[in-house]
């Protein structure tokens, strides 16, 4: 009798981390979908879950106010506490606050387009796009845009930063996703790419993700030596031709190294804050 009650209890504590992980999964599609908002069949079609299971699952994140559904178009969006969530963790995790400004000043310096990305598990997300004054623009990430690491400038100055062993779990996990999205890109590529970009000092993107469009990209490092994201511009081939790519790639590592002094100056303020509680 006590060993199946454990079975039954061990059975239901599987049954609820699932439903836990699935909702998370649905409130991060969510957030990739953006301003533009996500439908029911949008979910169902990226989770791979049953109509009943997301529709449930999608009222509970609505009760909690992390996700809300329009009620015109009833395409879901982020709720307010996500964003309350959001504010709350920008103290520590406020990339994108601290490189704005720095974002603004490559598109300038550059004519070309500029970008921060935040790496977000085993992709990168571009957390904002500035608009140089250059007239032909490439059509290049978006903000939200998610890619698997290694795939584009950005996320593959990401990559390149990290550890060998943990490129390659990296790798074997977006092995799937790679296949299936980015035809062009496999393992032994993105290896060959990331002992470049290690070569070089800095990520180039010759095209592969966008035909034309091409970028290069920095990493940028926390105090403790995480990799954080990347700082990156796009621009069509001609404009990232040698020796302009590298000139570019020493402007976006002058700016990284300015976000970098930021985030080591925060770090300590966030500390100390934490130790009072």
């Amino acid at each position: 009798m006590m060993v199946r009650i454990v079975k039954n209890l061990e059975a239901n504590a599987v049954s609820g981390t699932q439903s836990v992980d699935r909702a998370l999964a649905l409130l991060q599609a969510v957030g990739r979908g953006g301003e533009q908002g996500l439908s029911l069949s949008g979910l169902i079609t990226q989770s791979g879950l049953g109509k009943p299971t997301v529709r449930r699952l999608m009222l509970a994140l609505i009760r909690g106010g992390l996700v809300q559904q329009d009620p015109a178009t009833r395409l879901y969006h982020l709720g307010e506490e996500s964003y309350v969530l959001g504010t709350l963790a920008t103290p520590r995790h406020g990339l994108l606050e601290i490189a704005a400004d720095a974002v603004v000043r490559l598109a300038r310096a550059s004519g070309d387009t500029a970008f921060v990305n935040m790496r977000r598990g085993s992709g990168a997300v571009c957390l904002h796009r500035e608009e140089g004054a250059f007239p032909i623009r490439t059509h290049a990430l978006v903000t939200g845009t998610q890619h698997p690491l290694g795939v584009g400038a950005g996320s593959l100055a990401i990559l390149s930063a990290l550890p060998d062993a943990e490129v390659e779990t990296l790798l074997a996990d977006n092995a799937d996703q790679l296949s299936a999205d980015y035809p062009t890109y496999d393992a032994d590529l993105i290896w060959r790419d990331v002992a470049l970009t290690r070569l070089r000092g800095f990520a180039l993107n010759p095209g592969r993700v966008v035909a034309g469009s091409w970028g290069v990209g920095v990493a940028l490092r926390r105090p403790d030596g995480m990799v954080a994201g990347a700082l990156s511009l796009a621009a069509i081939e001609s404009r990232m031709q040698p020796p302009r790519d590298a000139e570019l790639a020493a402007l976006l590592t002058h700016e990284a190294r300015e976000i970098e002094t930021r985030l080591a100056r925060r770090m300590p303020q966030t500390l100390a804050q934490e130790d009072t509680r």
